[in-house]
This record gives C-alpha cells, sequence and structure tokens, in this order.
C-alpha cells in the first residue's frame, strides 16, 4: 500500500467510534488506545521528512505531565496513568522505528509529503483525554480480577472492527499490558 493511502486510511480511520454494547465497560479505553497507535504512521512520515528523531523526550513529558495532572483531578492514581500512557508511547514509538526501518530498505516507498504534525498531536491529546477519562472511570474494573479477561475482549473487538494488521494488534497489545494492575 502506497504510503499516502495509508496516511489517509490510518488519519481516516482515526475518528471512527467503534460501536460497543454496554458491558464492555473497556472497549471505549482500548478503542481509543487503538485510534491513538494509528497516529504513528502520519506522525512517521513528519519525522521522516523533516530528518527528526523519533524520540521526542519534551513531548514525552509534556503528555505525562498533563495525562498525570488530569488523572489527580480525576481521582484516578496519576503513577498509574502515567506507566499506562509511558507503554502507549513505546508502542508508537515501536510502530514509527518499524516505518522507519522499512522505508531504509525500500526508500521508493519512503513518503514524499505528510499532515502537518500540529493535526496528529491534537488528536493525540484528544486520545490522551479520552483515555484519562475511561481509566478513572474503570478503576474498579482495571484494579479488579475482571481485568485481565476484560481487556482481552476488548482488545480482541477492537482489532476486528478497526481490521488491525500484525504490527497493529502487537503494538496494541504493548500499549494496554499496564491496564490490569
Amino acid at each position: 500500500m502506497k504510503l499516502a493511502a495509508l496516511l489517509v486510511a490510518a488519519m481516516g480511520m482515526t475518528w471512527l467510534p467503534v460501536a460497543h454494547a454496554d458491558d464492555d465497560q473497556l472497549l471505549r479505553l482500548v478503542d481509543t488506545a487503538a485510534q491513538r497507535l494509528q497516529t504513528a504512521d502520519p506522525v512517521a512520515a513528519v519525522k521522516w521528512i523533516t530528518g527528526g528523531s523519533i524520540e521526542d523526550p519534551a513531548r514525552v513529558e509534556q503528555v505525562l505531565k498533563a495525562v498525570g495532572a488530569q488523572a489527580t483531578a480525576s481521582g484516578a492514581d496519576p503513577a498509574f496513568v502515567r506507566q499506562v500512557f509511558t507503554d502507549q508511547i513505546h508502542a508508537t514509538e515501536g510502530i514509527e522505528y518499524l516505518r522507519f526501518s522499512q522505508w531504509k530498505f525500500d526508500p521508493a516507498a519512503a513518503p514524499t509529503t505528510a499532515p502537518d504534525l500540529s493535526e496528529s498531536r491534537t488528536a493525540i491529546d484528544g486520545f490522551n483525554r479520552t483515555m484519562v477519562t475511561e481509566l478513572a472511570a474503570h478503576q474498579g474494573v482495571l484494579h479488579g480480577p475482571e481485568c485481565t479477561g476484560a481487556v482481552d475482549a476488548a482488545r480482541t473487538q477492537v482489532a476486528e472492527q478497526r481490521h488491525l494488521d500484525a504490527l497493529y494488534q502487537q503494538a496494541l497489545m504493548a500499549a494496554t499490558k499496564s491496564y490490569c494492575s
């Protein structure tokens, strides 16, 4: 798939909510995590074209500080929320590193255009707020014995409904690994 089509697909899918039943308590959280992961391709394209680094410690600290503050205001454990987002960021960086590797091996497939980075960051910030809200709302499930089953079921449903390929399924697994404490 050409990068332009991939970017359009990734950005287009980002704003489509997955339908879910009321009893799927963690589905919105996991779906939002998947949507956030789907920003990795357009962000990688920007970084590739501009020669930027995949890792951006200043941006990571900004995100972790913001989600920690929102967690505190929401009554959620800020350390838990920061760990969840650290995993999410690492999973996103993993996708970006893979894309860079693919483009190194096949320069003809490398992007020549990319969306404005501010668009992706605006989307990411929105996903972050939704995720913290969901983490705060479902603390009982996340810290209870039914967490593993609920997260697994949500991952399966999101992967199926969003048609996540093996890479994105692996990234979603990594991004959600700390949900059950």
